[in-house]
């Protein structure tokens, strides 16, 4: 069966779908992306999701493509059509539209361009042990305004690219300047530090606002768990007894090597056992969110 994508109003077999040549998103990366986890058909923090791409939006001064309501028709619409009914990904991307190319936007402003796909994944991880990665570390060599969830993704397809080829998962990414780590290629970072506390860096400019972080987050202050919201440098995390990554689509994810060495002893430790554990709980809390 063929894939079936969204495409400025229209369901099409994506190997038919296509967009302008002179698409803003397509030449110049004018454009935001949003990513939602599906499981068993129903939207996993879709608020925080949709929440998100609205700031996204607002930030590069693009409005929403239509108001949530008929957002989320067309997110069901995708994914029924692509008859995922257990776990799987649904992207959106929304560009500045079709115009002359031209670095500044539009002087007469033209239509958005909206896309939507979907695909399904492995379903929700139980054996947290096979999940391990390994992952390097890498220069932070991104935009100032990380916070946006832009298509311009080059930096971070490097530093994946250099993760892979040293056959590692996930690059995590450093202020080379200040030794400080940021965050990494696609996801959220974690540690707990050689004290047990613990940490992930605060939200400013220089990461993107995890979703996955944030429910997880809200997760550890209901259960009375503690946490810091400090940044730690390279030094730090490799004394650190454990280390995580955090996206809606790694869920909570151990990493159990950093640049061919061992976190610790090398396996998956108690609290990243825990945190899966709670973060599990608020996956299951959802199955009423149904797509």
């Amino acid at each position: 069966m063929s894939k079936i994508a969204y495409v400025n109003g229209a369901y099409l077999p994506q190997s038919e779908a296509s967009v302008n040549i002179e698409d803003r998103g397509y030449q110049l990366g004018d454009g935001i992306y949003e990513v939602v986890h599906v499981h068993r058909g129903c939207f996993i923090d879709e608020e925080r999701h949709l929440g998100r791409l609205e700031r996204s939006l607002a930030e590069i001064r693009l409005p929403m493509p239509m108001n949530r309501a008929a957002l989320r028709m067309v997110l069901i619409e995708v994914l029924r059509r692509n008859r995922i009914t257990g776990d799987g990904l649904v992207y959106m991307q929304v560009s500045r539209g079709v115009a002359p190319r031209d670095h500044a936007f539009p002087k007469k402003p033209v239509p958005v361009s909206f896309v939507v796909t979907a695909k399904r994944i492995a379903a929700y991880p139980k054996n947290l042990d096979a999940t391990a990665i390994a992952a390097i570390t890498h220069p932070d060599q991104r935009w100032a305004r990380c916070d946006i969830k832009s298509v311009n993704l080059l930096p971070n397809v490097l530093a994946r690219q250099a993760a892979r080829e040293a056959g590692a998962a996930e690059a995590i990414l450093y202020n080379e300047a200040t030794g400080m780590v940021t965050e990494c290629a696609a996801t959220s970072f974690w540690i707990i530090d050689a004290q047990g506390v613990l940490r992930t860096r605060h939200l400013d400019q220089s990461i993107l606002p995890g979703c996955t972080r944030g429910a997880l987050i809200a997760e550890l202050e209901a259960a009375g768990i503690a946490y810091s919201l400090e940044e730690f440098s390279l030094e730090t995390m490799r004394q650190a007894r454990e280390a995580f990554l955090t996206s809606a689509t790694s869920f909570v994810k151990p990493i159990t090597r950093i640049d061919g060495q061992d976190v610790a002893d090398g396996k998956v430790g108690p609290v990243t056992r825990r945190l899966f554990e709670v973060f599990t709980r608020h996956v299951q809390a959802q199955l009423g969110n149904a797509a």
